[in-house]
């Protein structure tokens, strides 16, 4: 299983703002190694986010995304002591979930 995602979500006026480091190599198929064989792709390919639960967004994601990725984006109405999950899914079938509470 990969490393855990660090997550941080801060209220701000209402709105909390998420912000999320992923762990993970992306790669895209197309590079290869010290013997010339290509290395095969294997790169998050999905992504959702919760809010106490409840889908608040999803993203498809391809070979474009670079290694350990960086995503940032606004729950409104979210509060202090709420839960934000995400998980994600790759292309060769691994899974990671993480939750963190809003600050």
């Amino acid at each position: 299983m990969a490393d855990p995602m660090r997550i941080r979500a801060q209220v701000a006026g209402g709105n909390a703002t998420v912000r999320v480091l992923m762990a993970h190599e992306m790669e895209t198929g197309l590079r290869k190694d010290a013997a010339g064989k290509t290395i095969p792709a294997w790169h998050i390919s999905e992504v959702t986010a919760t809010h106490n639960g409840k889908t608040v967004m999803t993203a498809d994601w391809g070979t474009g995304v670079a290694k350990n990725p960086f995503m940032q984006f606004s729950i409104k109405g979210a509060k202090a002591g709420d839960k934000v999950g995400i998980m994600w899914k790759d292309n060769k079938g691994e899974t990671r979930s993480d939750e963190a509470t809003v600050s």
